[in-house]
């Protein structure tokens, strides 16, 4: 319930409201329209106070960011959640609120600053949400918020929310209806925001299929098939990556060891090669031992006799000092060939000992080479399992876009099937529930009207969602489309309350009766205070004094304060502002 609505302006005129019916009114001078001025009598700005109050925004073009409201304070005192609290807010520093009263079960908790206590505005927006409608805190989208459910309970006509009962202004998306009113009425809300998702799914897929039909994915994306394949290599390559990172050995002397084997293999060959010279050379040694023997006795005798005859000055020795000669000079040959091949063989002796022992060195370094490596090759492996990684991604990625665009369709028609069968189970469960809204919107329309002209609301579950439609049969006109809004609303108060999800008050601005026969309008003033005082709720509407109907005793119900355009002062701002 809201007790005051005020301003730090002096010029400004202070309301005060009761339980029950309230009529804020306005006398209109002959002639003049809403629309010569802004504030006119300020009927229509006493709504966009409340919402200002009440967490809406404060865009650029917003009434309180003018220079002539922006640097006032304006303040609302109300009960809410069963504790008196008072809030204050300004256009020059729209973002924050300050709050007054019992906060102990607030979801958010003032901070204090200059000795007073504030809220950001999103922060007070979660508070009254937890304290009128019983909602968390979230952030997600199409879920019920404060501020798609509070406009049903204060309409504004600048915003279109006069145009239809469902809509509560023009910008409202279909979602938000159907999450907003199913949420009032106790329904399954989170059917239609599942609904939405499909929708925006369904929607990805059609510009997806644009797409490929343009010719602008067909060669990005391919087939699910190949590229699941594809996929399935890439992470094997990856797995095996991984594995050999894992038990890789970073060698910081790699490159030290690598030139030492690179040496000692070269060194392997060179003496390999001298074994192999050494060897032929010990066989020719060895030939050479077995043919080095001394001539035959007649065979040197002969030629000593030859030597003689042909040359007979020069023979002055003996055969027997010719024969010695010989021998001793074999003897001579055999025995350095016996110490050449002694040699040879002491050096081949040598070089296999140092073979094994560079062989042994070589196994020795091979093992550490092969059991470890380089930091580079590590890094370079590194920046190779990257790669692989990436492009695994991106197959799968490309897989899944490739799996939607060809089983999509499929699933969300399987989708909004599950969907369509949970709205029909939600509503056959809720069956009296339903009843109920659908009985209170009649017995409020048939109170307005004579009974066969009583109003209908249907509850339908759709394949998009749940449908309401509310219908009075009677001429078409924009007076009797408002009283549709005006019986729909009640409806919602009604049943928001029983349930405990209520403001606790209903706004009705003067553009609701615009265009309703005054017998409709005397009709309806009288269900709105009778239901109000039954129900323990507040009804205020603002209401032109010339359009009060004949026979609606109005003074009762009127707030004190009575607002006028004869005069700059008479309206609401108690100043006249383009």
């Amino acid at each position: 319930m809201i007790r005051r609505v005020y301003s730090d302006d002096p010029r400004f005129k202070d309301l005060t409201f009761h339980a029950g019916l309230n009529v804020l009114l306005a006398e209109k001078t002959r002639g003049a329209t809403e629309k010569q001025t802004r504030n006119g009598s300020g009927k229509s700005s006493f709504v966009e106070i409340v919402h200002f109050l009440l967490g809406s925004k404060c865009e650029t073009d917003s009434l309180f960011r003018t220079p002539a409201l922006q640097n006032a304070t304006f303040g609302l005192e109300l009960e809410l959640g069963g504790s008196f609290v008072r809030a204050e807010r300004s256009g020059e520093k729209h973002s924050r609120v300050r709050v007054e009263g019992d906060t102990v079960l607030w979801p958010v908790q003032p901070m204090f600053k200059d000795g007073a206590r504030y809220l950001t505005n999103d922060q007070w927006r979660v508070v009254l949400g937890a304290a009128m409608f019983g909602l968390d805190q979230t952030d997600e989208a199409w879920t019920p918020k404060f501020r798609s459910l509070f406009p049903y309970f204060a309409r504004r006509e600048r915003g279109g929310g006069m145009a239809e009962p469902m809509a509560q202004s023009q910008k409202q998306q279909m979602v938000d209806q159907q999450v907003a009113i199913s949420y009032l009425l106790g329904l399954d809300w989170t059917v239609p925001h599942r609904w939405q998702k499909v929708r925006d799914r369904e929607k990805t897929l059609d510009q997806l299929k644009k797409g490929l039909k343009d010719g602008v994915f067909g060669t990005v994306i391919g087939s699910a098939a190949s590229l699941k394949s594809e996929h399935i290599v890439a992470q094997e390559d990856a797995r095996r990556l991984r594995s050999g990172l894992a038990s890789f050995k970073v060698l910081e002397q790699y490159h030290d060891l690598e030139r030492e084997a690179s040496a000692i293999t070269g060194k392997l060959a060179e003496l390999a090669d001298e074994n192999l010279l050494d060897r032929r050379y010990l066989a020719e040694l060895e030939r050479t031992t077995v043919e080095e023997v001394a001539p035959a006795p007649d065979d040197l005798y002969r030629l000593y006799e030859e030597v003689g005859v042909a040359l007979p000055a020069l023979v002055k020795q003996r055969f027997d000092d010719v024969s010695a000669f010989h021998e001793s000079v074999v003897r001579n040959r055999r025995a350095y060939l016996s110490a050449e091949t002694r040699a040879v063989g002491a050096r081949m002796v040598e070089r296999n000992r140092e073979l094994a022992r560079l062989d042994a060195r070589l196994a020795e370094l091979m093992t550490m080479l092969t059991s470890a490596g380089a930091l580079e090759h590590f890094t370079a492996l590194q920046s190779e399992l990257a790669k692989v990684e990436a492009r695994a991604e991106s197959l799968k990625q490309k897989f899944e876009a490739a799996e939607a665009l060809e089983t999509g369709t499929l699933k969300l028609r399987a989708e909004r099937a599950r969907l369509a069968e949970r709205l029909h189970q939600d509503y056959a469960e809720q069956a009296g529930l339903i009843a109920k809204a659908v009985l209170t919107f009649r017995d409020i329309s048939a109170r307005l009207y004579e009974d066969d002209k009583a109003g209908s609301l249907t509850l339908t579950p759709t394949e998009n969602g749940p449908l309401f439609e509310v219908y009075i049969p009677a001429e078409k006109s924009k007076g009797v489309n408002n009283m549709r809004i005006f019986c729909f609303d009640m409806m919602l108060m009604l049943l928001s309350l029983e349930r405990g999800r209520s403001p606790g008050f209903l706004v009705h601005d003067s553009h609701l009766f615009d265009g309703v026969d005054p017998r409709q309008v005397a009709s309806a003033l009288r269900v709105g205070a009778d239901l109000a005082k039954a129900n323990g709720f507040q009804y205020i509407v603002t209401l032109n004094t010339n359009d009060v109907p004949a026979g609606f005793a109005v003074e009762p119900y009127a707030v004190p304060v009575r607002l006028s355009d004869a005069s700059d002062s008479g309206g609401l701002f108690g100043f006249r502002f383009a």
